[in-house]
């Protein structure tokens, strides 16, 4: 536990902080998927975060913490959760429906918090969790029929969307540890630093898994490939993980992973504007859950005490 308790309520400009994670990071999907266009998932790893260290590492200075910390980090949130959600991509999962799939780091999330960090939950998170979960089923159903009513998924790509899920939940709770072993970390320095973790791992799984073929091919990637590895290095990587990373050291994990809900919103709707994605029936049932169980988590605990106040006879 922290030395000090963290803040109950989330001020303006915190609120503000998450509304840009969420915008960052919806968008982030379609960058993806424009960029696996022109790159393997493992050089595409390599270079998110080749381009998002350098040249900052050089002008940012070490956040004075132990380097283990960076590296579960970097383990984690990097390697772990965008080598098994670009696989996802690449072998069956749309750039929306990925962005709803990844949300159920909340209720990983909230189960690593109860049980490393003991953190406590209260009614309305634990019902948003509950209609989370009921949302997983209903898009775990639309694998049930026919292939070709999948929605342009598939089962694997549904699968390794959950693993990447199941690491950024992990990442968060790095985070949360890590604030607790240097109560002064620096947002920034720790993302910019934790961004060379992953670069060797990445580079060495293209080296050794992506066909000789395709090894040089993204030499030639179009100026749209480009534009999408800049996106995904500077914007989702640096921003939008400094400003989460700050708002995961000021409150619990389970109260800021809630906020990552909205991130669908954002997700779908560039999905099918951008990139024409259709989505199925079933599909539909669990966007409808996981936006309940937002509404639920951010605003329950108010509702329910307007609905348990005294009223007068």
């Amino acid at each position: 536990m922290s030395d000090a308790a963290p803040p109950l309520r989330f001020s303006g400009t915190e609120l503000l902080s998450a509304l840009c994670v969420v915008v960052v990071w919806g968008l982030n999907f379609v960058a993806m998927k424009i960029g696996l266009r022109d790159f393997t998932p493992f050089q595409l790893g390599a270079a998110r975060y080749l381009v998002a260290a350098f040249p900052l590492v050089l002008l940012v200075p070490r956040p004075q913490l132990a380097w283990k910390w960076l590296v579960l980090y970097g383990l984690t949130q990097g390697v772990g959760q965008f080598g098994f959600l670009f696989f996802a991509l690449q072998v069956g999962m749309t750039a929306g429906l990925a962005s709803v799939l990844l949300q159920t780091q909340v209720f990983i999330t909230a189960v690593l918090g109860f049980w490393l960090l003991h953190e406590k939950a209260g009614r309305a998170l634990q019902i948003g969790l509950l209609l989370a979960c009921l949302g997983l089923l209903c898009f775990g159903l639309n694998y049930l029929g026919p292939a070709e009513a999948a929605g342009h998924t598939t089962f694997w790509g549904f699968a390794l969307n959950l693993c990447a899920a199941a690491l950024w939940a992990s990442s968060n709770i790095v985070i949360r540890k890590a604030r607790e072993d240097s109560p002064a970390l620096d947002p920034l320095g720790f993302v910019v630093w934790s961004c060379l973790v992953p670069i060797l791992p990445f580079a060495a799984l293209s080296w050794l898994v992506d066909p000789p073929a395709l090894r040089w091919h993204w030499v030639q990637a179009p100026w749209q490939a480009w534009l999408s590895l800049a996106y995904l290095a500077w914007m989702a990587s640096v921003l939008g993980y400094m400003l989460w990373t700050r708002l995961m050291q000021r409150h619990p994990a389970n109260r800021v992973a809630p906020f990552s809900l909205g991130v669908p919103v954002v997700g779908l709707s560039a999905g099918y504007v951008l990139l024409g994605e259709v989505i199925t029936a079933w599909q539909w049932a669990g966007i409808t859950l996981v936006v309940l169980a937002l509404a639920c988590v951010l605003g329950g605990e108010r509702w329910l005490a307007w609905w348990q106040r005294p009223r007068a006879p």
